[in-house]
């Protein structure tokens, strides 16, 4: 019996620091059950320089790290994904690309980190609380017998996820 594999593209605005975390941590805990990818409708330069550091501090190659348009995941040839999650509020409400393979949609809103703003320790623990905010609710996702849901069944589970886990 193989498993399934979910295809996953996480969005936000920037694509800098949360997108990217949460990218980083689908892939790991959800090594040979989730291939994630993310990106943003308005792009950064590159990645916020806190995400990396803390990716980096907890053990992640940061080398897939990289700031990109959400137009690499909606043109021809493009992989379809499953699911899209958005993880703040102005990429939920911002009209979409279709997507290939009409993905269904999970809003898990997580504050913006890199709005954070004071001493350099204070940035750290915003960033910190994105990341524990984002692998408790990737550890819920993987914690559901997948195997067993359909995808009805599934995003109805995904969307409570996001709106009790904290």
């Amino acid at each position: 019996m193989s498993v399934r594999v979910y295809t996953v593209l996480v969005l936000c605005t920037g694509n800098s620091a949360r997108s990217i975390l949460a990218e980083a941590i689908l892939n790991r805990l959800g090594e040979g059950r989730i291939v994630a990818g993310s990106a943003g409708s308005q792009p950064k330069d590159e990645p916020h320089p806190h995400a990396l550091r803390l990716l980096e501090d907890k053990g992640y190659d940061t080398g897939f790290a990289r700031s990109k348009s959400w137009d690499e995941f909606a043109g021809s040839g493009a992989p379809a994904m499953d699911l899209i999650f958005t993880v703040c509020d102005s990429a939920a409400a911002e009209a979409c690309p279709v997507w290939p393979g009409h993905p269904a949609t999970v809003h898990w809103g997580i504050p913006d980190p890199a709005a954070a703003i004071g001493r350099d320790d204070e940035i750290r623990a915003a960033f910190e609380l994105a990341y524990g905010q984002l692998e408790e609710r990737v550890r819920a996702f993987l914690d559901l017998p997948l195997g067993d849901m359909a995808m009805p069944e599934l995003v109805k589970e995904l969307r409570q996820i996001g709106e009790t886990a904290n």
